[in-house]
């Protein structure tokens, strides 16, 4: 590789995207680049925000592959029979996991009220409160209440903890450490941990319940074996994770919304060379290329109005890596 192309990618990085903490580059399963920022070393997690959502996809795209769930089909209320509907409510009876997973189910509000949903002493319930109204079919990202419903329905699925449940069939098959529940009591104690490098785990609701849409604190190499996984067909050393028809189902196009197409909580850069990626706010990113079998994950602590992810390795990693192996 040439050095001072190199050392060019790294100027633009210390200058235009200064929030990077860690970048690694694989292409054919080969480690072509790897280096941290920002005083991070490879043992330290960020948190990876919305690239959770894409996490609790695979893993129900397992539990589907296990029996635990009949398929993305089946009603969300079927997991939730103790809850009592709202009178006149009849559109969350229709909603389905297909609906979570691609954003287009309906919620009663026009701006997510985070703040309120953060507040309550049950979050399902107050997800479920939410959810419905009048269905469109149209792509409603939800950036927080959303996906946590799938939370409660993996749990109700499978009967187990999301972060056991997850360490046994994914995070472990693959050496990624996930280690503890993360407990966030206050607002303070929430913003104290988004960017500390000495955090580690995944964060719970007021039920011990991971939480599905945020949370997940993960080191570069864990993103980058999520991400190779993908690429390499649901396979890890010869042992099928999860299904290819899942990871291809996953991330094909599902629904489009101003010019942006979206899978089952992936996002969807190019549908004909298959590229896709799991984003999550202030950079993070799984990028996965699979025309030039290139996977790219970025770490990143939050900083407001950052430059776009994906732009960054279409414009500079790519054309630098591409012809490499």
């Amino acid at each position: 590789m040439n050095q001072e192309k190199i050392k060019e990618l790294e100027k633009t990085i210390n200058i235009d995207y200064q929030n990077i903490t860690g970048l690694i580059i694989q292409k054919n399963g080969v480690k072509l680049y790897e280096n941290y920022f920002n005083g991070y070393d490879a043992t330290n997690a960020v948190h990876v925000y919305s690239v959770t959502k894409s996490i609790i996809s695979a893993l129900i795209g397992i539990a589907i592959d296990q029996g635990y769930i009949k398929s993305v089909d089946q009603k969300v209320l079927d997991f939730f029979p103790d809850y009592t509907v709202q009178t006149g409510e009849k559109t969350i009876q229709s909603i389905t996991i297909k609906n979570l997973l691609t954003m287009t189910a309906p919620f009663k509000y026009e701006s997510e009220p985070y703040e309120e949903f953060f507040a309550s002493e049950n979050w399902i319930n107050t997800a479920l409160d939410l959810l419905g109204g009048e269905y469109t079919g149209e792509f409603m990202y939800s950036p927080i209440i959303g996906a946590h419903i799938l939370s409660g329905i993996l749990a109700k699925a499978t009967g187990q903890l999301i972060l056991e449940y997850a360490q046994e069939h994914l995070f472990l098959p693959l050496g990624i450490n996930v280690p503890h529940n993360v407990v966030l009591r206050t607002k303070e104690e929430h913003m104290a941990a988004m960017n500390d490098k000495n955090t580690y785990g995944w964060a719970v609701d007021p039920q011990g319940l991971n939480t599905a849409s945020w949370g997940l604190f993960l080191i570069p190499e864990d993103m980058v074996k999520i991400g190779q996984l993908y690429l390499n067909d649901g396979i890890w050393e010869g042992k099928q994770i999860i299904s290819t028809k899942w990871i291809d189902e996953s991330t094909k196009v599902h629904i489009d919304w101003n010019g942006l197409s979206y899978g089952y909580l992936w996002w969807i850069i190019d549908d004909k060379k298959h590229v896709y990626a799991a984003l999550g706010d202030g950079g993070n990113a799984i990028y996965v290329n699979t025309e030039k079998n290139m996977v790219v994950s970025m770490a990143c602590i939050f900083m407001p109005e950052v430059k776009d992810s994906i732009d960054f390795i279409a414009e500079y990693i790519e054309p630098l890596f591409e012809n490499s192996l």
